[in-house]
């Protein structure tokens, strides 16, 4: 199975090929919206992207958008293990330790964190894990 660098172009390509085969379903209840700067980054500039819940269903995408409930800034390190590694406390780790910086409302960021994965969304974070390097 080929690999693709975090974040490049052409993992989002493959992230989209992924979501479209296997759908992602999120945890119904929950509607957020977050901006992320991921900084230091090897592709010479930061990465800006979103992503977030609404309506049942999981979504993300290069750039800013202008309705986000808030905005996470953190290392590209960091961003990968949290995003990539599938350990639900990473992200909790990251922020104690400051290298997650988070700005808005942060009772939002809570409630993604409770909710409960449909399985093909389990499938989908399996595939990324594998295709990432």
């Amino acid at each position: 199975m080929a690999k693709y660098q975090f974040l490049s172009d052409e993992w989002f390509a493959i992230i989209d090929q992924l979501v479209e085969e296997h759908g992602a379903e999120a945890p119904g209840g929950v509607n957020v919206v977050m901006n992320l700067t991921v900084t230091d980054t090897p592709f010479g500039a930061e990465r800006h992207l979103h992503l977030g819940v609404q309506g049942g269903q999981a979504h993300w995408g290069i750039g800013h958008v202008d309705n986000a409930d808030l905005h996470v800034t953190t290392d590209y390190p960091t961003a990968k293990d949290v995003f990539v590694s599938g350990d639900p406390t990473a992200g909790m780790q990251a922020f104690m330790s400051g290298k997650v910086k988070v700005q808005g409302d942060m009772a939002k960021l809570l409630a993604l964190q409770g909710g409960v994965a449909d399985p093909s969304t389990a499938e989908v974070a399996a595939r990324i894990k594998a295709i990432t390097e």
